[in-house]
């Protein structure tokens, strides 16, 4: 795989990869591996809708972590109940239809699109995740979905990697996609997402590859997830679809460098948040100071997801009395210092910087927490109150 310019992914301020690292052409997935994206006709503009992801290893070591919504999509339901989560060998995914709210239906669609792609890759259908974003309540184009995926079995390939990230954006602006290297080892990553944005869990969609040498992927994933999409916030709205896939073939007989499963991850977080429906600007609000983690935590976002910050850095207006409101509501009948300038750095959310930083300290402990999120402002409501109509 050839390389590409320097540090083109992995550039916010925010994420530090291993020195070695190296960014490889994002089109090329991970040794192993073969990807599609066609169109079968679940979007109105005719694009991209349906991604189709195999490792060519039978022994594949991999993680699924799925949302904590109660009301979880149907591919959700699947995922839980009918794969695999530590054998997963592909992955099939529609964009255009959440087929979510979708009742019993839903779910036999959703096992379908499982089935006809485990026929199509010849290979048992526990192995197949199934996923699936868009609008909730829909019924879903089964018969259009089944015959994307005969296409897109057809099409498998190792440098196709844009197309899969193509395929499951919905609202995205661009497709989120890397490949990097580092310590004998190749990680590529496609998400998607930019609203319905706050994970407690796993996080919109998210699948990796590696060749690395995982004896546990879950806790691996687990652990890389809590440092980087479960520190984010669009809109702070939980979906009904999140779902990240971690797939190790182990092929490189190397095991995965410290901090590059992070990196990738939290770059693609990032990428998500500066993507938020109309998003201009990110910021980065660290509480200091707490009782303990989950206080920190509490407020962080409390404030990461307060209409009137979110607007203040829309508007670069360094309002710190904003953030002192958002925090004190996130603590209401609790015993809490004055808050003002000398607690509260809201310069941040003046500055010229397309990543802000601000913070504020509690003087209530010695814990500290931090989420990253967005601005608010007119293009996220005309995008959402558009949706459907």
């Amino acid at each position: 795989m050839s390389a590409v310019r320097a540090r083109a992914f992995l550039r916010s301020r925010w994420v530090e990869p291993p020195e070695d690292v190296e960014e490889l052409d994002p089109a090329r997935l991970a040794p192993g591996f073969r990807a599609a994206g066609v169109a079968c006709g679940l979007k109105q503009d005719g694009g991209t809708d349906l991604g189709l992801l195999a490792c060519d290893a039978e022994d594949v070591r991999s993680a699924l972590l799925l949302t904590a919504n109660a009301a979880a999509a149907a591919p959700v339901r699947v995922c839980r109940e009918r794969c695999d989560a530590g054998a997963i060998r592909a992955a099939v995914v529609n964009s255009g239809n959440a087929n979510a709210a979708t009742g019993e239906q839903g779910y036999r669609e959703a096992l379908a699109m499982r089935n006809a792609a485990a026929e199509a890759l010849g290979i048992t259908a526990e192995t197949v995740a199934v996923a699936e974003t868009g609008v909730i309540g829909v019924p879903l184009r089964i018969d259009d979905v089944v015959g994307g995926i005969d296409e897109a079995a057809a099409r498998l390939s190792p440098h196709a990697a844009g197309d899969f990230a193509a395929a499951i954006m919905t609202t995205d602006r661009a497709p989120k996609s890397c490949t990097v290297s580092a310590g004998g080892v190749t990680v590529s990553a496609q998400a998607k997402g930019a609203g319905m944005i706050e994970p407690r869990f796993a996080t919109m969609l998210c699948f990796v590859q590696t060749d690395a040498q995982v004896a546990a992927a879950e806790p691996l994933l687990r652990d890389s997830v809590a440092r980087s999409f479960e520190r984010i916030t669009v809109d702070g709205q939980l979906s009904t679809n999140d779902t990240v896939l971690l797939q190790a073939t182990g092929g490189a007989q190397r095991p995965m460098p410290a901090g590059l499963l992070e990196a990738v991850l939290l770059q693609l977080a990032l990428e998500v948040v500066a993507d938020g429906e109309g998003a201009t600007r990110v910021a980065r609000i660290e509480v200091r100071e707490a009782a303990d983690g989950a206080e920190a935590d509490r407020v962080a976002r409390a404030i990461a997801n307060s209409p009137l910050v979110k607007t203040a850095l829309y508007g670069r207006d360094p309002n710190w009395g904003r953030i002192a409101q958002a925090a004190g509501a996130a603590l209401a009948g609790e015993a809490l210092a004055d808050l003002g300038p000398e607690s509260i750095d809201a310069a941040g959310l003046g500055g010229a910087d397309a990543e802000a930083e601000i913070s504020i300290a509690l003087r209530r402990g010695a814990a500290s927490g931090h989420v990253y999120f967005c601005d608010l402002n007119h293009e996220y409501v005309r995008i959402n109150a558009e949706y459907t109509t």
